[in-house]
C-alpha cells in the first residue's frame, strides 16, 4: 500500500545554484548530498515538514536527467510515493495494467530502494515507488 508522497524530484542544471535558491525559499538547509552513479545523477535533499524535495543534476550526458533537461528543461521530474512493501506494490500495479520501467527494486538515493513506473501509463507523470532500506 502506498503511504504518502515521499518527495518531489526536480531536475536542475546546476545543483549548487538551485540549492541556494531552494534553501532560501524553504527556509531550511540541505540535509544530504549524494551521487547515484548507476543513474548518472547528483542529488540534494531538503526536508519541509513531512515532505521532501530532491534536486537532481545530471553527471553525464547519457543520464535520464540529462535527457529530461534537453527535452523539457528544468522543472518537476517525478513524484515519489513511499511504501512499506515495494515488491508487493510493483506486483499490484503491474496487475492493474501499469507499465513499469523497473520490474524489481534497485538502489536509490537517501537510503531507499526504488522502482519507476513509465509515464505512458500515468498520464505523463514519472512515478517513483520508494521504500526505506532495512
Amino acid at each position: 500500500m502506498l503511504k504518502k508522497i515521499e518527495h518531489l524530484g526536480i531536475a536542475v542544471e546546476n545543483i549548487e545554484e538551485s540549492l541556494k535558491m531552494y534553501e532560501a525559499l524553504l527556509g531550511t538547509s540541505c540535509y544530504k548530498l549524494e551521487a547515484v552513479e548507476s543513474e548518472g545523477v547528483k542529488t540534494a535533499f531538503l526536508q519541509i515538514g513531512e515532505s521532501k524535495i530532491e534536486l537532481l543534476e545530471a553527471t553525464n550526458p547519457d543520464s535520464p536527467i540529462a535527457k529530461f533537461l534537453l527535452k523539457k528543461g528544468k522543472g518537476i521530474h517525478h513524484i515519489a510515493f513511499e511504501t512499506n512493501d515495494i515488491e508487493s506494490e510493483i506486483g499490484r500495479l503491474k496487475n492493474s495494467g501499469f507499465e513499469l520501467i523497473h520490474q524489481t527494486p534497485k538502489d536509490g538515493a537517501d537510503n531507499k530502494i526504488i522502482a519507476f513506473l513509465h509515464p505512458k501509463s500515468t498520464d505523463g507523470i514519472l512515478v517513483e515507488l520508494c521504500q526505506e532500506k532495512h
